[in-house]
């Protein structure tokens, strides 16, 4: 009877950014795409720093995967990954997504995008790959406009809370000292203070 065992593949999430830092709108929207979207997990990509473009004030990305880590450790249905870290730079999306299902077959994966993403998402690359092999949940943004992929049948659209909060503000706050309690869970806010970044 063992022999007729199939497991059950696992539906993820990805969810890719710099989390420069992670701040509770990230956890918002992950949270509700993996009650709200069918989803069994949401992966946090953390995306390196690109060789090619100037560092300016993006973290290292060591230090954005523990604050990720930190922020996410007491949840099960959220992980955090590094993958990109090893891959050639720049990395496109198409190219994580084959590297994941190739080491993780028993997993069935999907990205997380703002609606404001899906105007241009026919500039990504191989993106109709993107669509017929994967697919793409959904959350609502800020001034999104209508597009041609509202409609298409691999594209789940997710009625998350609609949140706004800018990882440019926070660290300006940081910076002139102010207070970021509230955006910022506690555990990553002490994480940053003894680590000593973003200038604090």
């Amino acid at each position: 009877m063992f022999g007729n065992f199939v497991q059950k593949k696992l539906k993820i999430g990805l969810f890719f950014g710099s989390f420069n830092p992670i701040h509770i709108g990230h956890l918002i929207i992950a949270n509700s795409m993996v009650e709200l979207a069918d989803l069994d997990q949401v992966w946090f990509v953390v995306s390196p720093q690109n060789p090619f473009k100037k560092k300016s004030s993006l973290e290292h990305e060591f230090d954005r995967y523990d604050l990720v880590e930190k922020a996410i450790e007491n949840n099960h249905k959220l992980r955090v990954t590094d993958v990109e870290f090893r891959m050639p730079k720049p990395s496109y999306t198409i190219d994580t997504l084959a590297y994941l299902s190739e080491k993780n077959p028993h997993h069935d994966f999907k990205i997380i995008v703002g609606q404001d993403n899906l105007s241009h998402f026919h500039k990504w690359k191989n993106h109709e790959e993107i669509l017929k092999n994967f697919g793409l949940v959904v959350y609502p943004r800020p001034d999104s406009k209508p597009s041609s992929f509202d409609d298409h049948p691999k594209v789940t659209m997710v009625e998350a809370p609609m949140v706004d909060i800018s990882a440019t503000f926070i660290r300006k706050c940081i910076k002139a000292e102010r207070s970021i309690k509230y955006i910022v869970p506690d555990e990553v806010i002490e994480m940053i203070e003894s680590r000593k970044l973003f200038g604090a």
